[in-house]
């Protein structure tokens, strides 16, 4: 009988005996029935996994020790949102790329400039200087767009925007100043589009003679103010009715773009449309408007950069989607399709209005139709000083738009649609924004505008700020004065980005991983380049005064110095320029004039002998190296190692010192020091000088004591570092008077096992490369020693105290010997320096008392 193969069937149910659904991949590699995770989860949850130290034996484990588990919960849209995760504005609304972002970026490019300001442009730069115009403006948006997907791929992106891709970036400094002035900037957008509304309803209601108070500039700010109100309320009601609306807005936009295409096809339906300038498809017309005609208007002569300035606001709606990052699905891969996507659709369309309005339209016509344009040249012409009699034309009426598209109304409807749009997309920003500052509290102020209100946690007190700002900039009512404004401010945001992007590709921390990878950084060094450089070209004086005002923010921070880590770039940079330093450093050669002391101070915790640091941050001046060892016989755990170093860390930053500290514990003095001086420095930063304090119970103290003290002497020696031994009256240990943390054991350290070694009885006089071979020295009596000793103990000296009694938590102020704890402190008005050595040695005998000068003491 022939051997036939056995058929396996995969199954497709789960131990449940329940269908998974067809595009589930994992069924494919299993012939075993799937495991409900919820058999499992509920156990996973009542234990709590053990910690390192408690594997390692710092402390009992019990593995029965309940812990609150995180459940996902279910919304209507069928998606997962972790309970207390994320800060984005809206924890159950999440949109994908297509609503959250395309849309956006669409809606917020698609602003006033497109039907308003569009055909002026090409009227002054003419079709030439528009195109490139165009081109400058949205390669400083393609560029940066890359940057902002690098940077937005590289990791998580929460509520926050541009402030928190640069904040977490380059820092607090950087983000938190560029942040508060993109929203400044979008308010004033804000404003920007809605003049541009009231603008082109003043045009509608002109055209059937009303008006609602002058039709002019209290008209404008009449409407300006409601519709902002409208608007932010709008807002208020959360991502779902804004996402609503703006779906409605954007269909309109897209009709009245049609709508002007098509009509310029068309051409003129009468007499009246080629009076006021509308002539159709002409070659004689494209070459007339090939070339630039810039002319005084608006109280300005008009050039390529001022109005570049005026259109560049049309490309700045790149960072739409990002400003709502918190609200996103998906950040990370909806940030650079939706606004590459963005960018590409808006600039076919700029181009196309540009190409078609100049092809059509003349510059300037009267509107009357006796003078009608022959052979497609205007007779019109505009006499400076005079009343110009050209009222209609590219340059002259805002809204030609109007007369070529097919059906005006559909214009009007669509201008409404892009300014309020845009409108309604940046007011949405501002008060996200401000939250996200006031969240990490980088600023006072702010804290007060991130409260949140409802379930969906809208900041209603930053909408009222952004409310204030955009009707006092609707006030002014002028379009043209408001755009070259932001377009400073939006330019300093779009060259920061541009430097994150360059400045962590250049540093290449280990968590710069970006998923993007159609970025270069000397790309995104150029594009900041280019933005700085255009900012200048288009106003010097908004250029300045936007550093100005970024620096001051900028260095209210650095004051402040928040308490925040957030793994930026530049504390990569710090890092690696440290490194680079270090490595360069071993191949310089030593030489007596670049001599600098590197000390090594036998302190213990930094708050218990406060002179002896003061007196090596004196040697030191913050110019070389200082370290501060500190030896613990017993066995320390790992975070009370921590803690211990972190205090004394903290005393060493408050009192202003310079220095570094290392702790060794388990270990008897002198073998703890050898390990220190041997180990303690990378490449030349190594100390050369070891700094200790006089053993002033040396009479008193076990022989043992004495022994490790003297054995860490001559270890000193035989590495070759100079030592320094300081005395004053009445010791240095002042553990006794102060109050350590309380994660610090405040009693003294036992002491010391006796060393192997014996005490040497004396110093020889030698060359510095003399071998103090220990073996070789004859040991001497302890007891006769401390004889020939003890008249150095009676010294006294008074120095009046200091203002760092607080900062070391003084607790017995009367204690004898207290107002020597700062000695080193006190200024003194003239005083000698005696310095005295055994042999010479180098450097440091001869170059110390020009380390001493300074010091200011007298005695």
């Amino acid at each position: 009988m022939p051997h036939t193969n056995p058929s396996f069937i995969i199954s497709r149910d789960d131990a449940n005996g329940e269908i998974l659904p067809e595009n589930n991949n994992v069924c494919h590699l299993t012939l075993e029935a799937f495991p409900r995770i919820d058999n499992y989860i509920q156990d996973a949850s009542k234990k709590k996994r053990p910690s390192i130290s408690q594997l390692y034996g710092d402390k009992p484990y019990n593995g029965d020790i309940l812990v609150p588990h995180t459940y996902p919960k279910k919304v209507e849209d069928g998606t997962s949102i972790m309970e207390g995760g994320g800060n984005g504005g809206h924890g159950v609304v999440k949109l994908g790329w297509i609503e959250g972002v395309l849309i956006p970026c669409l809606l917020n490019i698609w602003g006033v400039m497109l039907f308003l300001r569009l055909s002026w442009v090409v009227g002054e730069a003419g079709i030439g200087h528009t195109l490139i115009i165009i081109t400058i403006s949205y390669v400083v948006c393609v560029i940066t767009t890359l940057s902002l997907s690098a940077i937005t791929t590289n990791g998580e992106v929460k509520g926050g925007g541009i402030y928190f891709i640069i904040s977490r970036s380059l820092g607090p400094e950087f983000g938190a100043s560029i942040g508060i002035i993109l929203a400044f900037a979008n308010a004033v957008a804000a404003s920007m589009n809605t003049i541009g509304f009231c603008n082109s309803l003043n045009d509608l209601l002109k055209s059937y003679n009303t008006k609602i108070i002058d039709g002019g500039v209290n008209d404008i700010r009449l409407v300006g103010v409601i519709a902002i109100l409208v608007m932010v309320v709008i807002c208020t009601f959360g991502m779902d009715w804004e996402a609503k609306a703006q779906n409605v807005l954007l269909v309109l936009i897209v009709v009245a773009i049609f709508d002007f295409l098509i009509g310029a096809f068309l051409g003129p339906q009468d007499e009246i449309s080629l009076a006021q300038g509308f002539v159709g498809f002409n070659m004689s017309v494209f070459k007339e408007n090939w070339f630039p005609d810039y002319h005084f208007s608006e109280d300005q002569n008009h050039d390529f950069f001022s109005v570049f300035a005026i259109f560049f606001p049309s490309v700045t709606g790149i960072q739409a989607g990002a400003n709502i990052s918190g609200d996103l699905k998906d950040p990370a891969s909806a940030i650079p399709k939706g606004t590459l996507l963005a960018l590409l659709i808006t600039a076919i369309s700029y181009v196309s209005f540009v190409l078609a309005a100049g092809s059509v339209a003349l510059r300037d016509a009267s509107g009357n139709v006796t003078q009608l344009p022959s052979d497609f040249i205007t007779q019109c012409v505009h006499i400076p000083g005079q009343v110009n009699p050209c009222q209609y034309g590219l340059q002259n009426s805002y809204t030609i738009m109007q007369l070529i598209s097919s059906v005006g109304l559909i214009i009007y409807i669509g201008c409404f649609a892009a300014t309020l749009s845009t409108a309604l997309t940046n007011l949405l920003s501002v008060p996200k924004l401000l939250q996200a500052l006031g969240i990490d509290r980088i600023y006072p102020g702010f804290i007060y505008l991130s409260k949140e209100y409802g379930k969906s946690k809208e900041p209603y007190r930053g909408y009222v700020l952004t409310f204030l700002i955009s009707s006092a900039f609707v006030l002014i009512a002028e379009l043209n004065v408001i755009a070259p404004l932001i377009s400073n401010f939006y330019l300093a945001s779009y060259a920061l980005i541009n430097f994150c992007a360059f400045h962590a590709a250049l540093v290449k921390p280990l968590g710069w991983r970006p998923t993007f990878k159609y970025y270069n950084k000397w790309v995104s060094l150029v594009g900041c380049i280019l933005c700085v450089i255009v900012m200048f070209l288009l106003d010097w004086r908004m250029a300045l005064a936007s550093f100005f005002i970024f620096l001051m923010l900028y260095f209210v921070v650095v004051y402040r110095k928040p308490d925040v880590n957030w793994g930026s770039s530049t504390q990569a940079q710090t890092y690696k320029s440290a490194l680079t330093s270090a490595h360069k450093l071993m191949f310089v050669g030593d030489h007596v004039k670049n001599y600098r002391p590197q000390i090594l101070v036998l302190c213990g915790q930094p708050q218990v002998r406060p002179p002896l640091i003061d007196l090596a941050h004196w040697f030191t001046k913050s110019y070389s190296m200082l370290i501060c060892a500190d030896v613990v016989k017993e066995k320390l755990s790992y975070k009370r190692r921590m803690n211990r170093t972190a205090n004394s860390i903290k005393w060493l930053q408050k009192n202003k010192d310079k220095a570094f500290y290392v702790v060794v514990d388990d270990g008897n003095f002198s073998d703890s020091v050898s390990v220190i001086m041997k180990s303690t420095g990378l490449g030349k930063l190594r100390p050369n000088v070891m700094m200790l304090g006089y053993k002033n119970d040396w009479m008193t103290c076990p022989v043992s004591d004495l022994d490790d003290y003297y054995n860490v002497v001559y270890k000193a020696f035989e590495y070759r570092l100079s030592v320094l031994i300081l005395r004053v009256p009445g010791g240095l240990d002042y553990s006794h008077a102060v109050k350590l943390p309380p994660d610090v054991d405040e009693k003294e350290d036992p002491p010391y096992p006796k060393d192997k070694y014996p005490i040497h009885s004396t110093i020889l006089q030698a060359s510095s490369d003399y071998n103090l071979d220990r073996n070789s020295i004859s040991t001497i009596d302890a007891v006769k020693l401390r004889e020939h000793l003890g008249d150095l103990t009676n010294v006294q000296t008074t120095v009046p105290p200091t203002k760092k009694d607080e900062m070391t938590n003084i607790t017995a102020h009367d204690h004898p010997g207290m107002n020597m704890m700062h000695i080193f402190d006190t200024k003194s008005k003239k005083g000698t320096i005696d310095v005295w050595w055994l042999y010479d040695n180098g450097v440091w005998p001869t170059s110390c008392p020009n380390s001493e000068s300074n010091i200011p003491l007298s005695k």
